[in-house]
This record gives C-alpha cells, structure tokens and sequence, in this order.
C-alpha cells in the first residue's frame, strides 16, 4: 500500500499497490501492521457500507464525541464520492481547516481520518456506495455534526442543490458553539 499524507494533520490517502494479472487484479487494502509503522490507528472494531441512489447524495459532516470518537477509514466501492475530512481538534495546527478527495471504484483509493474529525461526503454519480471502517462502536447518543455549508469552513463541495436530510441541513454555526 502507499501512504500519502495530505495537508491536514493524521490524515492520510491510502492507495494499494495491485497486482495484476490475466485474471484481473489483487490488492490489499488494510494491514495493522503498516497502519501502525505509519502512526495510525489500526484498530478495527465495525464497518458498515452506505448506498447512495442518486448522484449529489450528501452525508456530513459527522463525527462521535469523545469517549466514542473514531478513526475511519473510508473506501467508495462502487461509483464515485468526493470526500471531506474537517479537523476540530483546537490543539491541531490544522484546526478548522478541511481536506477533500475523489475516491471511487476506479482509483481505489481510501481516507484516513482520525479521532477528532467530521467526516462527509457528495456522491458524484448514482448508485454509489461507500464503505466505512470504524475504530469504535457506533454510539447514537455521542453523533455530533457541522453543517456542510457552515460558513466558518467554507467547504466547497462538487455540486449544488445536494440531496440530504434536514438534520444536516439544520446543525448551528460553529461559531455558535458545537457539539
């Protein structure tokens, strides 16, 4: 696999190194052993998958609360996302600044985000899925978001007039005060 660090801090591009053949192509996409020489977190304890109908879906920005925050690994299995990871971690020197990327079935390509990050993503196209790889256990009571078109970040996502739920479309400024 490659590793690539990206500008925010912990956050990382992982792309495996396929090997191909006649037959088609065999990549791994998850070793604890080389997320630990890296300094990520390489627990694992839950994934779960999203499917997305119709392209402009967007889910975000989410995160869990401490004592449940998670690491993620993120992985578009079919189609194509454009996906966001927004530091709030106040001691961060990348604090209140974002990242995107395009991951999709074609790159291969997957998203680290660690603890104390929202998280969210755009499909591009229709019938999109996205797997998520989770280092804790979903915990309802400790879901938390920022708005995707909060002003204080001024994320820029691919395309207007997004399809999501009115509680994304609901949360406070952040210069109102989050959690």
């Amino acid at each position: 696999m490659i590793f690539q660090e990206t500008a925010l801090s912990g956050v990382w591009v992982i792309t495996p190194e396929p090997r191909e053949d006649h037959r088609g192509i065999f990549a791994r996409t998850w070793c604890q052993r080389e997320f630990t020489e890296h300094g990520l977190d390489p627990r694992l304890v839950q994934c779960s998958v999203s499917f997305n109908r119709r392209r402009g879906t967007l889910r975000g920005m989410h995160y869990q609360a401490p004592p449940h925050a998670e690491a993620k690994v993120i992985r578009c299995t079919r189609g194509a996302i454009w996906d966001v990871a927004l530091d709030l971690r106040p001691d961060s020197s990348t604090f209140r600044r974002h990242v995107g990327i395009e991951l999709s079935a074609d790159n291969r390509a997957a998203l680290y985000i660690p603890q104390g990050l929202a998280h969210g993503f755009q499909t591009l196209v229709d019938d999109t899925e996205v797997l998520y790889q989770m280092s804790e256990f979903y915990a309802p009571e400790a879901g938390r978001g920022i708005r995707f078109d909060d002003p204080a970040f001024a994320i820029p996502w691919p395309l207007e007039q997004p399809i999501l739920l009115d509680r994304d479309r609901q949360y406070a400024d952040f210069s109102a005060g989050h959690g």
